[in-house]
């Protein structure tokens, strides 16, 4: 994963673009029938049910939007809300808060959503020993938020982008000639170029995961769309030579029992491109 200074500065890019994209020139909205002298304040409501998440993110973006906006915190990232609950009130500029207001829910809608979702996942694996991931399926220019809501639900995050982790999918092994020769050029790159990151493998059946045991340096194996018995025999080919993990037909009804074929990490990219956003609204009072 990226490091937190750089995680930081994604979180920053994304709140100035979220409010560039939706106020631009001005909210004439508010401008133009609220007094810039105006004080009011407002509260987060849930209107659903969930893990609620991105809460501190919606302390970020008040404050991007105006310093002197105070917010007041009822109920913390990762907790277990019921209808008609407050999270959170905020006071200040009435303008400002109605700025904010929009890149708000939208943000807190969706990680909590996505939220709730690793958390039903996380329950269901609960006493097998494995996690669950998240992948690179997620909404542009969002996805640094999505990955913190998967953290807050419970569940561990793969790599960011493309640049801190390799991964040899089938593609990349077909385009290259074939698995050893991917290894053996991905691992000469790196040293050529002075880079230390972890390489993981994607395997189609048995015989492509015997083929990447003759092959040092891979940190993980990912064993892609296969059955439980072919898991469970893959699983025991690896043993303790490097990590395993599960994907492709992920769902509630199969991850537990793929869990408990043996795997370190099962990943799903259901976790963030096939959830529905968590209803909430900020209501002034």
């Amino acid at each position: 994963m990226i490091s937190k200074v750089q995680f930081q500065s994604e979180l920053q890019l994304l709140i100035s673009n979220a409010i560039r994209e939706d106020v631009g020139t001005g909210d004439y909205s508010s401008l133009a029938c609220i007094p810039d002298t105006a004080h009011g304040q407002a509260k987060l409501l849930v209107k659903d049910q969930g893990i609620i998440a991105g809460v501190e993110l919606a302390k970020m973006i008040f404050e991007y939007v105006d310093p002197k906006l105070k917010v007041k915190t009822y109920i913390e990232d990762g907790t277990h809300v019921e209808y008609g609950e407050v999270v959170f009130e905020v006071s200040g500029s009435s303008q400002s808060i109605l700025k904010a207001e929009r890149v708000v829910l939208n943000t807190m809608q969706r990680m909590s959503a996505i939220a709730t979702k690793t958390n039903q996942y996380a329950q269901l694996l609960e006493g097998t020993g494995a996690k669950i991931l998240d992948t690179r399926k997620t909404t542009p220019n969002f996805r640094v938020a999505e990955k913190w809501a998967v953290k807050i639900g419970g569940g561990e995050n793969h790599r960011f982008a493309l640049y801190d982790m390799v991964m040899l999918k089938d593609n990349h092994i077909d385009f290259a000639g074939g698995i050893t020769r991917a290894i053996a050029k991905t691992k000469e790159y790196l040293k050529a170029n002075n880079l230390d990151l972890k390489i993981i493998v994607e395997a189609r059946n048995l015989d492509e995961i015997r083929e990447i045991l003759q092959s040092d340096g891979v940190h993980r194996i990912l064993i892609d769309n296969f059955n439980y018995e072919d898991t469970k025999e893959a699983v025991k080919l690896i043993g303790s030579k490097c990590q395993t993990e599960s994907s492709g037909n992920i769902n509630e009804k199969t991850i537990r029992e793929y869990a408990l074929c043996g795997v370190n990490y099962i990943s799903s990219g259901a976790l963030t491109h096939s959830v529905y956003n968590m209803d909430l609204s900020l209501k002034a009072f």
